[in-house]
């Protein structure tokens, strides 16, 4: 399995006043079983791109192409792939809708086709696998905690087997302890299934714990497609564009800068303080 964007541009408004580039001539291949952070500012393309990758948004020029056909042609089976890249939006909790937990989660396995059973059994594995109990299961998903509304929307789509799960800013909103919940899961679900998940994030520490490669976008271009430790070297360049490197990073390089001969290269609380101790002989 992979998705190949190819030299995909978009343009907002072509012809007209509000004519406006939003992604520009960007490549970018998805393997099995990656975790890909995607980082940008505000404006920077990332919402565009991912919604791209299912088939939601159609390129202006440029192609996409999955399992080596492209999902632009008219014969490719569009609801086929919208099941197999699943995409989870900012705010999920808005799309909840159904009566209970359960009915909700159940909803996509049936639209693609499934028997009644097969969508319940999907959708119980789905809600055990963000960890929801069974308490919740016929309850309003509206009388839940906005945590538990996250993990519940995401179970949505997880229900439907996607061999790649994209999420924009699944934690946006969330105290620290319900964005690490959410977090470990995917990284839990990403391990069990070899399911690729891309993760639209503002967080630096985020992408930096979970991601195997990062993705930076700014104005519209992928800038740095790198492992994290490569990409957060470019510090002061990513300054430049809005961005930020995890705060370890940065106090690292401050006390290289004030004479210490710490290790810059840390990008965790863990490495951070190997390379102090190291530093102090501790």
């Amino acid at each position: 399995m992979s998705l190949i964007v190819n030299h995909v541009s978009y343009t907002y408004n072509p012809g007209t006043p509000m004519e406006r580039h939003a992604l520009k001539d960007v490549n970018l291949v998805i393997n099995e079983g990656e975790f890909i952070g995607l980082i940008g500012h505000t404006g920077s393309g990332k919402s565009t791109l991912v919604q791209h990758l299912n088939g939601l948004m159609s390129p202006t020029s440029g192609e996409i192409y999955y399992n080596g056909e492209d999902i632009s042609d008219p014969d490719f089976p569009k609801k086929k792939l919208r099941s197999e890249v699943g995409l989870v939006f900012q705010y999920p909790e808005h799309q909840l809708f159904e009566v209970d937990v359960f009915s909700d989660v159940c909803f996509g396995p049936k639209n693609i086709g499934l028997s009644k059973k097969e969508a319940e059994l999907r959708a119980y594995d789905a809600l055990k696998q963000v960890g929801i109990d069974d308490e919740y299961f016929y309850q309003s998903p509206f009388d839940l905690s906005g945590g538990q509304k996250r993990r519940v929307a995401i179970a949505g789509v997880l229900a439907m087997q996607p061999k790649i799960l994209v999420l924009d800013e699944p934690t946006a909103g969330l105290d620290p302890g319900g964005r690490d919940e959410i977090l470990d899961r995917l990284l839990k679900i990403r391990n069990d299934t070899n399911c690729s998940i891309v993760l639209v994030s503002h967080s630096m520490e985020d992408v930096a714990n979970y991601a195997d490669r990062i993705v930076v976008m700014n104005d519209g271009s992928i800038v740095y497609n790198d492992v994290p430790r490569e990409v957060f070297k470019h510090y002061r360049e990513l300054k430049e564009m809005g961005l930020s490197a995890p705060q370890v990073t940065l106090a690292l390089h401050r006390l290289k800068e004030e004479g210490f001969a710490v290790d810059t290269d840390a990008i965790n609380v863990s490495e951070a303080a190997d390379s102090i101790g190291r530093c102090f002989g501790i």
